[in-house]
């Protein structure tokens, strides 16, 4: 089979593969339909890369598939069957896993990243990480499954109300993913900040209520002219704006801290948390929440269509790639059928 995988450090590769075969009773064959680039399979491939990555690994951990071969354990899906992935793939018996915070698991490996993805024909996946999705829905829609499941994850925890007021810093794929979900659950006014003219056009696109350039204008002096008081809910899709953020809120608002940038250290004043009492939430990948995910999709209830602007065969991966690294689209899905 072809496999799009980390060569090494800064090198995307396609590479013959054997098609891989059961070797647990708890394993699944499955035939991917469809696997989406991510700003992680771009961090991976960076040199030096800030995420450790085996060379050889297959990438892609945001895919949907056919199973074709289940093992002598699995009982709650058949071959035929279209599921998403879950690729975070825990421990089970770590203090974290045993309180059911999953995406704090000591011992977590990640399909695509640690271990082989979904950037290939086939691959293999514990049965445990499969979710049914049905099979009409479109394979460049299911592969959205694992990134919603994430924004899902974040937005349970600011908990957005009817007519209150957001602001996304970032308008990337997550960032717009916040606004289609804000705007459904009955958000008010939505502030989209983003550098990129085709993001912020994107975000227009969607139906967000006003786009800012942060190097041209003053953001934080048009949320307060837009809300008065700031906003209700600030969310950082990019990763280095807790500063931003903290200016950005109401007293007694709250913040979710959503990019991830292992590198950034940005200056804040604590004194403006403690004085205005402003809630804090970090939040990291999926937890519990692929079923919900699976439920927006299949019921159609956010226009994620409008977010897939490219899509290419297996063969093409690599110009899929470049494509991601100019910043030419927002979101890019490889079909490794095609």
């Amino acid at each position: 089979m072809l496999a799009g995988v980390f060569a090494s450090p800064g090198e995307f590769a396609l590479q013959e593969r054997a098609t891989p075969t059961l070797q647990h009773a708890d394993d699944v064959l499955l035939q991917v339909r469809a696997c989406g680039i991510c700003g992680t399979d771009l961090h991976i491939l960076a040199n030096p890369s800030p995420i450790p990555v085996p060379p050889g690994a297959i990438l892609g951990h945001e895919y949907t598939a056919t199973v074709v071969q289940i093992g002598s354990r699995v009982t709650q899906i058949q071959p035929g069957d279209c599921v998403v992935v879950d690729p975070s793939i825990t421990c089970g018996v770590c203090a974290y896993c045993r309180g059911g915070l999953l995406n704090c698991c000591l011992n977590i490996a990640t399909l695509g990243v640690t271990r082989d993805g979904g950037l290939a024909e086939y691959t293999i996946a514990p049965a445990h990480a499969l979710h049914k999705i049905r099979a009409d829905v479109p394979a460049h829609l299911a592969a959205l499954a694992e990134p919603l499941a994430c924004v899902i994850n974040g937005a349970e925890k600011i908990k957005i109300q009817p007519g209150e007021s957001a602001i996304i810093l970032g308008a990337g794929p997550i960032g717009l993913l916040f606004a289609q979900f804000f705007r459904a659950a009955g958000a008010g006014k939505i502030i989209v900040s983003e550098i990129a003219h085709a993001r912020a056009q994107m975000a227009r696109d969607l139906g967000v209520d006003i786009v800012v350039n942060p190097q041209a204008q003053d953001l934080v002096e048009i949320i307060r002219g837009e809300t008065g008081i700031g906003a209700d809910v600030v969310v950082d899709a990019v990763g280095v704006l807790c500063d931003v953020a903290a200016q950005a809120v109401r007293r007694g608002g709250r913040i979710l801290l959503f990019g991830f940038n292992p590198h950034a250290a940005p200056k804040i004043s604590q004194s403006i948390i403690t004085r205005g009492e402003i809630t804090i939430f970090g939040s990291y990948i999926a937890k519990h929440s692929f079923p919900r995910a699976v439920q927006i999709i299949e019921r159609g209830i956010l226009p994620l269509e409008k977010l897939i602007t490219h899509r290419f065969a297996l063969r093409d991966a690599a110009t899929a790639i470049e494509t991601m690294r100019r910043g030419a689209g927002i979101k890019i899905v490889v079909h490794p059928g095609e």
